[in-house]
């Protein structure tokens, strides 16, 4: 939520098309792209355009059986339609009182961005989405990939994204919604303890953290660690699939007992769930 770059490539689709995220703006005006007609349309109208794309549709589904994109376009233009009505709202503030938005630093030049996207986060989830990602910084080569500049590259982001973070936290907690609420900070990669160049850390895949919180976590373990130099996973170490493993056991699911058609993965790479944090 919130960079309008985001992967999208028809070939990497593992759940299938019809389980592609839905990418959203903070911006009741304009949450999501098409989401509303660019000139007024009467409701006479629209209803006319759903009925024929319905009958169209039908008689496509009808010749090709087997089109899952078709069903998954189907699916998305149903979702689209509720979510026109659902979604701007979703995304206005203006009912939330001026200490929630202090909270979340929404009025603060450097945590407004990043506090208005978990801001609109805890607002789906009490509207019941189910899965929500946001990445800071665009989720590419930007604000964390720090390869040079790294003291005031990562100082500027903590500045960005602490104040949000805890608001998340406090704020689900006290609305008795945390227990229910898994929240996973994450990234697909640590940074090397030695530098790189002059003032700068490269990718690092040997030992780094990740933190979670709610959904049935004990609250203020710390699990495993790094050796001295924070160069390798040297305590209770873990493999990401038992981060998956974990995750998917707080979700009340297993993957042994998961089956996708014509994929293997859940197959073969099981991970063992982290028990040391389960409440």
């Amino acid at each position: 939520m919130g960079n309008r770059e985001y992967w999208n490539r028809q070939d990497g689709h593992y759940l299938g098309p019809a389980h592609d995220a839905v990418p959203l703006r903070v911006d009741p005006a304009n949450p999501l792209d098409f989401g509303s007609p660019q000139r007024p349309v009467s409701a006479a109208a629209r209803g006319l355009g759903v009925d024929l794309i319905a009958k169209l549709n039908g008689i496509r589904a009808a010749e090709y059986p087997e089109d899952e994109a078709l069903d998954a376009r189907i699916a998305a233009y149903e979702l689209a339609f509720r979510m026109q009505r659902s979604i701007p709202e979703a995304m206005d503030f203006k009912d939330e009182t001026a200490e929630v938005r202090s909270l979340y630093g929404v009025d603060t030049p450097h945590s407004r961005a990043f506090g208005s996207q978990l801001l609109a986060a805890r607002r789906l989830v009490e509207r019941g989405v189910r899965f929500i990602q946001i990445q800071h910084g665009g989720g590419g080569a930007g604000a964390w990939d720090a390869h040079g500049g790294l003291k005031t590259n990562h100082a500027n982001n903590a500045l960005a994204v602490d104040q949000p973070i805890a608001a998340l936290l406090e704020d689900l907690d006290r609305r008795g919604m945390l227990d229910e609420t898994l929240i996973v900070f994450a990234t697909e990669f640590g940074r090397t303890p030695g530098s790189q160049g002059s003032d700068g850390r490269d990718h690092h895949i040997y030992g780094f953290s990740v933190w979670m919180a709610g959904g049935g976590l004990k609250r203020g373990v710390v699990h495993g660690a790094t050796d001295e130099i924070g160069f390798h996973a040297a305590e209770d170490r873990h493999y990401v699939t038992d981060i998956h493993a974990t995750i998917m056991n707080q979700l009340g699911l297993d993957s042994r007992k998961l089956e996708i058609p014509g994929r293997k993965r859940l197959d073969i790479d099981h991970g063992h769930v982290i028990r040391d944090i389960v409440a």
